[in-house]
Order: structure tokens, then C-alpha cells, then sequence
């Protein structure tokens, strides 16, 4: 029997980008990660070791810093799509074309009480991503996120009533810290948006949902959130929420001849609960 070549892609992972604009006095800083990938007439390479058609990943990397230094981009998903766009028109031999990029989140120094202009601080460890797509001849498709969004709450959380079997040993309770980090996944109807406005709109709904809802499991808190997203931001098409649940284990201190009303616990991330779902549009 012979062989057959399947589905396959190349491209360029994890070029790296800082980019400062010099916006009157204060500076913007931007740290990017980006990732190309492309699909199209690669055979010849495979099956016989024929480079022509192949772009070099070099060129792939040297052409995000290239069209970064000229983008008029306001955002991750804005530069993706010019990206694309400049790979697709220059290469007649790539059918498809998808560029991911990762944010880190830099804001500006507090510095007598005001932001500092050329001055910043990386206070968390989470990531702003949007993966965008687009074949030839067809319109883009825009997938954005974040991730590693840390958030605890410590009312309002319960996990009673579940199935129980000769292995369960997990005390139901009615009151428990909650903690999570959350990933989140949303599409966006083809069209032109703003799409860091939309963003920030997504980004606070979750977490205001999040904080108010009195929650009976992670999963009920979790469509509760992508259902909130769907209901404020007709843009969105569908949303994908991953939940993993950060125990908080309540410590007891009865050996030691003192109570715990829910203060003293033990933070463990391994093992954890993990959680997720994607949540549509109907109809």
C-alpha cells in the first residue's frame, strides 16, 4: 500500500512583538505573541522536495514586525486581518491563511497618584487572544478571547445535592469560596467592529455576572455568564467558556480546640475540577 499526503499546514509560532506608540506625552505599549499558519498548494515539498511554493517561515516572521511598524491597526484582531490579507495577496499558492495572537496586559505606573506616561507594570498574568481565519475568496472569521483570568469569590457559591456514590467523600456545603481561571472564547459575526470596545464590554460582563450570581455549581455560574454575553452583545454569534474550579480546601482546626467559620483555608490548583461549554445562539 502507498502513502498519501493529508491535510497539512506550516507557518511561524511565537514571534514575539513589543510595540511602543509615541502618542503625544504618554506612550502606548503593546506585547504581542503571534502565530501564521498556512494551507494551499504544498504538496510538491512533501512528496518531493520541492521548495518553490514554499515562503520561508524567516519571511513570515520578518513580515509581522514589517507590517507592525506601518499598521494602522487599533487592535490584535485589526492586525490579523491585514496580516492575512498581505500573505493571501503576495502568495497565489496559500488557499487559507490563520493568524492567532496573544496580548499581555501592560498599564501604566500609578505615580503620585497619577499614570505615569512612559512607565509600566504587568500586574497579571492574563492573556487577551484572537485567532482569525480567512480562505480565498471567502469572508474572515474572527475568534477572540482571553485567558488565565484569575477571579475568586467568597460568598454567594454552593455545590449541594449532587450524585453520590461508595467513593464520595466531598462534604456537601452551602457556602464556599469559588475561584477559577477563566478561559473564554467568543465568535463574532462577520462584519467590521471595534473590536477592543467589544472587548472590554465582554471581558466586564463575565466578570460582573460572575461576582452577582448565586451560584449552585460551576456550571451553572458558567452559562449563566455566556448566557449574559449572548443577551448585551448582539456581535457575538456563540461563546465558549472553560472554568477550571481552584479548590479552596476549609481547614480544620477543631484538633487545635478552635472553629472555622469559613476564614482559615488551604488554596490547591492540582487536581482540580475542569469545566467547560459552549453556549449559542438559537434559531
Amino acid at each position: 500500500m502507498g502513502a498519501a499526503l493529508g491535510p497539512n499546514r506550516y507557518g511561524k509560532s511565537r514571534v514575539r512583538l513589543v510595540h511602543v506608540k509615541h502618542e503625544h506625552e504618554a506612550h502606548q505599549l503593546s506585547e504581542w505573541t503571534v502565530e501564521i499558519l498556512l494551507q494551499g498548494d504544498f504538496q510538491a515539498c512533501f512528496t518531493q522536495g520541492d521548495n518553490s511554493k514554499i515562503l520561508p517561515t524567516d519571511t513570515l516572521k520578518n513580515t509581522v514586525y514589517s507590517l507592525a511598524r506601518s499598521s494602522p491597526a487599533a487592535s490584535m484582531e485589526e492586525f490579523a486581518k491585514e496580516l492575512i490579507d498581505f500573505l493571501l495577496a503576495r502568495n497565489p499558492q496559500v488557499s487559507f491563511a490563520e493568524v492567532s495572537v496573544s496580548e499581555k496586559a501592560w498599564e501604566h505606573v500609578l505615580s503620585g497618584g497619577k499614570p505615569h506616561p512612559t512607565t509600566f507594570v504587568q500586574s497579571s498574568g492574563e492573556l487577551q487572544t484572537t485567532k482569525v481565519q480567512r480562505a480565498v475568496g471567502t469572508t474572515v472569521s474572527v475568534v477572540s478571547g482571553l485567558e488565565n483570568l484569575i477571579i475568586i469569590k467568597t460568598a454567594g457559591s454552593a455545590f449541594e445535592g449532587y450524585l453520590r456514590d461508595s467513593l464520595t467523600t466531598l462534604a456537601p456545603t452551602s457556602d464556599r469560596l469559588f475561584a477559577t481561571a477563566l478561559k473564554a472564547h467568543w465568535t463574532y459575526q462577520p462584519a467590521q467592529w471595534d473590536f477592543n470596545k467589544l472587548r472590554a464590554k465582554i471581558r466586564e460582563i463575565l466578570i460582573a455576572v460572575f461576582a452577582e450570581h448565586t451560584s449552585k455549581s460551576v456550571q451553572h455560574t458558567l452559562y449563566a455568564m455566556g448566557e449574559r454575553v449572548l443577551e448585551r452583545v448582539a456581535e457575538v454569534e456563540e461563546i465558549e467558556l472553560t472554568m477550571p474550579n481552584i479548590h479552596c480546601l476549609l481547614v480544620d482546626l477543631a484538633r487545635f480546640g478552635q472553629d472555622n467559620p469559613n476564614e482559615i483555608f488551604v488554596p490547591t490548583d492540582e487536581p482540580h475540577g475542569s469545566i467547560e461549554a459552549r453556549i449559542c445562539r438559537q434559531g
